[in-house]
């Protein structure tokens, strides 16, 4: 249904015979309540086939009006989208859900489903999706009532939902339906019939997000800058430049400027004016110094790394000149893909921009820069790239959660009365810290790419060797402020947990940040940026050096040994004034595998990425409607694997390989994962040979090697007055677990039980018990504080989730906690 009314000065006003002028502002209100919302919302006239409530030829007076002014305005309820046929098609919202409803994509279903559970009174929440065996594209997905399931105290396992199946023709049909619902329904759909009030109609925030969306359309759409047919006027967003500036020039081969941030500037800005987005490509260094000597600005499209980009190959590459400036020696102006109109760059600091500042400095950026003008480097104050719109729906999750969980924590960064980073985390997840809190990865790999949220998790690893959630954030910028700021927060929130170790990016900023919150933490360095820098400040070094420079880093067995051999090398390749290899050498504590073997890193691989705890589920692309239900459903996932298995290494049992007393002990302690590792340690030990070479009291040493293997052996030294034993290959100090060669001394030793010493807490079945031997292993009086009351409250919730599935098992974990009060009372 659309309806189109003439303005203009002739016509004005509507005689009342004609058409009731109620009934215009009654139609009209849901148009002007979008143009208060947005008010840069694109407005366009509609075609000139329309049908007029009166004739567009006679005003009151009788006379002629030849350009009327039309407005197309669709009632609050109809969605209006302008598909790729250029076809107007409308759902009307208002309908009750049925089968064989058809939608043009599962978003505009669920949008259409949440508007159905606003008017009728509760919650949708997004749950299973099916995919195709064939491509692995999502073929159907269920939308559920927010009670669905009983993983919280709040859902009482409703089964409303909607199942929406996408056909051959790329429609989506609804196919199954489950209207009936166990739990009373609430008020919340009330107010969003478009009435004609005496108060201001209050619109719901579902719906204005609905109405926001890019590919919600209220007007149809014709050609920029040409003049409407029949005389309609056209309103649309004021182009950037529109304030009297002369257009940019087309690049051309030959352009020349003054710095390579003003070429990268320019072409952005010509990206910004033809509707495509620029990312930072190759750069090109001096074989003789090292220094930048050419760099390619690319399409956003180009390559094929991630599933937006197409291969493009429009590109514009620099090249230095003797005069320091820069010129354009190659062009490529073609796209393989369609341009979009004219884009508005918002003035943040993008992702591209600071990469393009780390690369001018190597990497190490330290202050909190801002946009680049005119080739410089620009201070500004502290700004988010936080959207606003975030804060408003983040707020209130933390809410509803808060009131169901309380161990619930979150805590907003403000300054100057602004909201900047954001920090939460779950009873679970605090939980969790005083268990496996000793190791911690902060993931900021959103800074991969563009990104549309900068969204960050703290993440630890469990006595299976998963990975487990310990805190989510949104960073306002990449400053020591906002790392510091973070850091202690999440310090806070974990009851002073203190982490041994901590993965995170090279950064100046975050290097700072834990000197200053964590100050005893050994800081590793991500292994995806020392990769990228890698390639980035490898790719023009001789083949030859490449080889050494990866011998000399993962083969050197000493630390004389690997600075030796790096001097040798920076000597040989004449690169003694390379900036990049300085800094790496000087942060050689933070990245080679040599020096971090002697940190407790809970056996996380060096060189390797860490994967993501939410995988693709959520990242810094996630959009901000689905961020919330996407985020709960990998959430949950990930705990959904980490019950399973906890079951299994309570009820199942691995199979001993040897009768060794050693590996019964170890099969009754550690968890399945844990016991596996150990096991083919103790199965390795073998085919080792154990040589004593030296012996003082009670100390003594031995050779471990392999049998027909000369170069693999190892030093391992026992001491008998503790039985304390370390071996050179570090890895129990490194992982936590022992190792072949000292198990191959215990055997000659006649040691049929591993020292509890050698028995990590973390990595038992009972982990979560950890604090009965905590208190005799020397931790802080805070520290053990913290576990218990975590260990506590964690059990006491077990027992409210229970309790609460029927009155028969609430009056028996009542009378359970009611005998243990009194025992402790």
């Amino acid at each position: 249904m659309i309806f189109r009314v003439p303005f203009c000065p002739h016509t004005f006003p509507l005689k009342e015979k004609e058409i009731n002028p109620t009934q215009i502002f009654a139609e009209l209100v849901p148009f002007f309540l979008v143009l208060i919302l947005d008010p840069d919302m694109e407005i366009d006239s509609g075609p000139t086939h329309f049908t007029d409530f009166r004739s567009p030829d006679t005003n009151l007076n009788g006379g002629e009006c030849m350009n009327p002014m039309v407005v197309n305005a669709f009632p609050v309820g109809i969605v209006h989208v302008i598909n790729s046929g250029n076809v107007e098609s409308e759902v009307d919202l208002r309908m009750e859900p049925s089968v064989g409803l058809e939608f043009d994509s599962s978003d505009e279903a669920r949008d259409f489903y949440g508007l159905y559970a606003m008017r009728v009174g509760f919650k949708i929440r997004t749950g299973q999706l099916y995919r195709s065996r064939r491509d692995g594209s999502v073929s159907s997905r269920r939308f559920v009532c927010s009670k669905e399931g009983f993983q919280l105290n709040s859902r009482t396992g409703c089964p409303a939902f909607i199942r929406v199946q996408r056909r051959d023709s790329g429609k989506w049909v609804i196919d199954q339906i489950q209207k009936d619902h166990n739990h009373e329904l609430g008020l919340e759909g009330e107010n969003n019939s478009p009435v004609l009030q005496q108060k201001p109609p209050v619109v719901p925030k579902s719906l204005v997000e609905v109405l926001r969306r890019p590919k919600v359309k209220l007007l149809g759409q014709i050609e920029n800058g040409g003049s409407s047919p029949s005389g309609i006027i056209n309103f649309k967003r004021q182009k950037r430049g529109g304030d009297g500036r002369q257009p940019l020039p087309e690049p051309y081969t030959g352009l020349e400027f003054n710095t390579a941030n003003e070429a990268y500037e320019y072409y952005q800005s010509y990206a910004e004016s033809v509707g495509f987005r620029v990312r930072i490509g190759q750069l090109f260094r001096s074989k003789n110094d090292g220094s930048i000597t050419s760099r390619r600005f690319v399409c956003s499209k180009e390559g094929f790394q991630h599933p937006s980009r197409v291969g493009c190959g429009a590109f514009m590459r620099i090249k230095k000149k003797d005069s320091e400036s820069w010129m354009v020696d190659r062009l490529n102006k073609d796209h393989n893909h369609d341009l979009g109109e004219q884009m508005v760059y918002e003035n943040k600091f993008s992702t591209a921009s600071k990469k393009f500042i780390e690369e001018e400095t190597n990497g190490m950026v330290s202050m909190d820069l801002g946009e680049m003008n005119t080739g410089k480097l620009i201070k500004r104050s502290r700004e988010s790239k936080i959207g606003t719109d975030w804060y408003p729906v983040l707020l209130e999750y933390f809410q509803t959660r808060q009131a169901e969980d309380t161990g619930f924590f979150y805590s907003v960064e403000v300054d100057n009365g602004s909201c900047r980073s954001v920090f939460w985390a779950d009873g679970r997840s605090r939980y969790s810290c005083s268990q496996f809190g000793d190791v911690v990865i902060l993931d900021t790999s959103y800074r991969k790419s563009n990104y549309v949220v900068p969204f960050a998790t703290f993440v630890g690893v469990n006595h299976h060797k998963q990975p487990v959630l310990l805190g989510s954030a949104l960073i306002a910028n990449e400053s020591k402020e906002c790392f510091t700021w973070l850091f202690q927060t999440w310090f806070k929130a974990m009851s002073s947990c203190r982490p041994k170790s901590v993965i995170a990016d090279q950064d100046m900023a975050i290097q700072q940040a834990i000197t200053v919150v964590f100050p005893g933490a050994h800081h590793r360095f991500s292994s995806w940026q020392i990769r990228a820098k890698e390639r980035e400040n490898l790719r023009s070094m001789p083949i030859e050096f490449r080889y050494e420079y990866e011998k000399c880093i993962y083969e050197s067995q000493t630390t004389v040994e690997f600075n030796t051999t790096w001097n040798s090398l920076v000597n040989k390749y004449n690169l003694k004034g390379n900036a990049w290899l300085q800094q790496m050498y000087d942060k050689r504590e933070s990245w080679v595998p040599l020096y971090l073997r002697g940190k407790f890193f809970a056996g996380i691989p060096i060189g390797e990425t860490v994967e993501s705890f939410f995988g693709t589920q959520v990242n810094g692309q996630t959009p901000l409607r689905e961020f919330i239900p996407r985020y709960e459903q990998g959430l949950e996932q990930r705990r959904e694997d980490e019950r399973k298995e906890d079951f299994n290494s309570f009820n199942l049992q691995s199979f001993s390989q040897t009768k060794e007393a050693i590996e019964e002990q170890c099969r009754r302690l550690y968890t399945f994962t844990i016991f596996k590792i150990f096991q083919d340690e103790l199965l390795q030990s073998y085919s080792y040979i154990g040589i004593k070479t030296y012996e003082e009291g009670t100390i003594c040493r031995y050779l471990v090697r392999r049998s027909g293997n000369e170069n693999d052996k190892h030093a391992v030294t026992f001491s008998a007055v503790n039985l304390s034993v370390n071996c050179s290959c570090q890895m129990f100090e490194f992982e936590g677990v022992l190792c072949r060669h000292v198990l191959k001394v215990f055997k000659l030793l006649n040691i049929r039980e591993l020292p509890s010493q050698y028995i990590l807490p973390r990595w038992l079945r009972n982990a979560e018990y950890r604090i009965l031997c905590g208190a005799e292993s020397g931790v802080s009086s805070q520290e053990l504080k913290a576990f218990m009351i975590w260990s506590l409250r964690e059990t006491a919730c077990k027992y409210v989730e229970c309790g609460t599935t029927s009155v028969e098992k609430y009056k028996l974990a009542y009378e359970i906690m009611r005998e243990g009060g009194k025992k402790l009372y």
